[in-house]
């Protein structure tokens, strides 16, 4: 059954927001979030067996600035949690929707009701191009100066969302966040822009997922409202997934010159005070062995690892 996922997108058009074509690697002005395009895509079936992404079928209910009503009404009352999934590094439009449809039949394959979400997917103007020698790589560089152009686009994404949100929460449905790779430098950008301008604590989010995170590791540590260090004001729980197996972002702390979030997990996580239990958590992947590992799925074993994937849907399902 093909999957359909709502989304926002701050790609310059090109032509016809309905044509996959249409959305470029460039970004819209920071200054006009109201050029940010919403729109729903219809993807066709993943195969997950052979590790295979689907292909977007077709693009419809576009429109800037806000999602159209019919989203509005599919979001508000989805029957189901609620999925908003901001890719990584590397990914071109098609492919920033289709792994949000990907995901989303992952951990709907976990057999957890939970596990069966509604997604909505936003996409920075990713280039869609490898890490490549010598460091620093210009592709990297380049996408991790337009992720943090993202932010105050991903801020008022947010913000759009808060209404539809707090709609679908009181039918009883959970919230989620899953951010993957450099999706986290976007996100901290939308992080600090919603505080900078007057938005107040929101619970957004019931558990964010901090997958993989090419984000600098001492994010929580710009107090009171810096980088990702308020980030708690937004979630119920944060859940940093980390491994000291990811040869990415080994390379990352090359052309940054600092560690990584998704390495060891956050500065000083040992300290309870700072990080309570009950308000974050930090799952080490590297023991997992379960998923062929490689250079590529070293960075992405929040999908592919069977038992870091399970982790995420009994989480979704208030389990851990």
């Amino acid at each position: 059954m093909p999957a359909t996922i709502h989304f926002a997108t701050n790609r310059v058009l090109t032509g016809p927001a309905d044509q996959l074509a249409s959305y470029s690697e460039a970004v819209v002005a920071p200054s006009d979030p109201g050029e940010v395009n919403y729109g729903t895509a219809f993807v066709n079936d993943a195969n997950l067996t052979a590790d295979t992404i689907g292909a977007i079928t077709s693009i419809q209910t576009t429109g800037k600035g806000q999602f159209s009503q019919s989203a509005i009404d599919d979001l508000s009352d989805p029957g189901r949690n609620l999925l908003i999934f901001i890719h990584g590094f590397d990914n071109s439009f098609e492919n920033a929707i289709t792994r949000a449809a990907f995901n989303q039949q992952w951990f709907a394959a976990s057999g957890l009701k939970e596990a069966e979400t509604t997604v909505v997917a936003f996409s920075w103007p990713s280039r869609g191009k490898l890490i490549a020698l010598p460091f620093p790589s210009a592709a990297y560089r380049r996408d991790q100066t337009t992720a943090g152009q993202s932010g105050v686009h991903i801020m008022t994404f947010f913000a759009n969302l808060q209404p539809i949100i707090d709609s679908a929460r009181a039918k009883g449905n959970r919230v989620f966040l899953l951010t993957h790779s450099m999706g986290n430098w976007a996100l901290q950008g939308a992080v600090e822009s919603w505080f900078a301008h007057g938005n107040g604590d929101a619970l957004l989010f019931d558990e964010v997922f901090l997958a993989a995170a090419d984000e600098i590791h001492s994010s929580f540590d710009f107090l009171p409202d810096g980088r990702l260090s308020a980030l708690d004001r937004l979630s119920g729980r944060i859940s940093t997934y980390a491994s000291d197996k990811d040869v990415v972002l080994d390379i990352s702390q090359k052309i940054n010159f600092a560690k990584r979030l998704g390495q060891d997990g956050p500065h000083d996580r040992s300290n309870t005070t700072r990080f309570p239990p009950e308000k974050y958590r930090t799952v080490m992947c590297g023991g997992f062995t379960d998923y062929k590992i490689n250079l590529g799925s070293s960075h992405q074993y929040y999908r592919r690892s069977p038992g870091v994937r399970m982790d995420i849907a009994n989480t979704m399902a208030d389990n851990v």
